[in-house]
């Protein structure tokens, strides 16, 4: 198991030889204070930092692995485990362990990687789901995508920006196994991290259906107000007429502001939207009237409709990484990891059709 150091890094022990070895003597060379590869210092912003090897004073023979903790900064993380490559043993296994390699999960070869565990926060209960590896095994071709869109799912809704920052992320990791002929990695995994909490929102209608239709518990509901999860979407406040005031979550350096419109001399609780970038001289805009009709329970939907054709870089201000780990079997090559890039390609045509479904 990961331990925890006082400092806020984690402690991974050293495997017996020839894994152990193997895997600190990697993170060795990506780290070495006189490497001038440029291929190595790009492949550091995909893996956790390296602080060295680590003993604890009552055991000095007991080595660990000094490492970032990537989900140290989040308050809620949700972590998914996800083994990549066609092969999960590496060209020095024996016939016995090729076999039982083999025989966890057949479908590798086809699919390309293979989800060892995730832990995802619900918003809605409060609670984390865990699955271990036992449900990434029994995902077939057809059930994979769904087995997946389980971590992007907060319990009220599909994180739809959470997994386009994902395949952002993977997409330059496989940029870098797209260049680069030195290494081949077998049984490595790429750790996702996003964090789970939401904002809440709260907005003030008569038509409690609007709570009904998105699943918030009625408990929530009090005095009039609606308490509503939405990724993009946090509406403070609503005027005395029934206009609603909102605004779009900051991202670390970009925000969104959506400020009221007179949209024509219509009902009063119509909503009008002009979204624009502050920060960029090409703003971009769009504009809609909701009118009371909408107001029963479409309301959310309508604004998702807005917020899902944002540009590209709002998307990616979702607080997501995604890490290479478990380097036990990396081993030298002089061609490109086909294995290893056909499970990322896989893998990004399975988040794809997640996003776009």
């Amino acid at each position: 198991g990961i331990l925890q150091h006082p400092d806020g890094t984690v402690l991974k022990q050293l495997q017996p030889p020839p894994r152990g070895p193997r895997e600190q003597e990697f993170y060795n060379k990506v780290y070495d204070s006189d490497c001038c590869d440029s291929i190595l210092l790009e492949l550091r912003e995909y893996l956790p930092k390296y602080f060295g090897v680590w003993s604890p004073p009552t055991a000095p023979n007991d080595t660990y692995l000094k490492l970032e903790d990537v989900t140290r900064k989040f308050n809620k993380p949700c972590i998914m485990d996800v083994k990549i490559g066609q092969k999960s043993y590496d060209p020095y296994a024996s016939a016995e362990k090729i076999q039982q390699q083999v025989s966890k999960y057949p479908l590798m070869e086809e699919i390309g990687f293979l989800v060892l565990g995730m832990r995802v926060y619900h918003v809605s209960s409060d609670s984390y789901e865990t699955q271990n590896q036992h449900y990434g095994r029994r995902l077939t071709k057809e059930t994979v995508k769904d087995g997946i869109s389980k971590f992007f799912h907060s319990g009220y809704c599909l994180r739809k920006d959470v997994v386009a920052a994902s395949i952002q992320k993977v997409e330059k990791i496989l940029e870098w196994f797209e260049g680069q002929t030195q290494l081949n990695f077998y049984a490595s995994s790429l750790l996702f991290v996003y964090e789970g909490s939401c904002q809440a929102t709260t907005v003030r209608l008569s038509d409690v259906t609007l709570a009904e239709k998105r699943r918030v518990p009625k408990g929530l509901l009090s005095g009039g107000d609606v308490l509503e999860y939405n990724n993009n979407i946090h509406v403070i406040n609503s005027t005395e007429n029934g206009k609603i005031e909102a605004s779009v979550s900051k991202g670390l350096s970009k925000f969104y502001a959506l400020q009221k419109k007179t949209c024509s001399k219509r009902h009063h609780s119509q909503l009008s939207l002009k979204v624009e970038n502050s920060e960029q001289d090409n703003v971009w805009k769009t504009s809609t009237c909701i009118t009371q009709e909408h107001l029963n329970g479409n309301v959310l939907p309508q604004l998702e409709k807005v917020f899902y054709h944002m540009p590209a870089e709002t998307k990616e201000s979702a607080n997501v990484e995604v890490r290479m780990i478990d380097f036990a079997h990396v081993f030298p090559s002089n061609t490109k990891d086909e294995g290893y890039i056909y499970g990322l390609k896989n893998l990004i045509t399975v988040l794809q059709n997640i996003l776009d479904n």
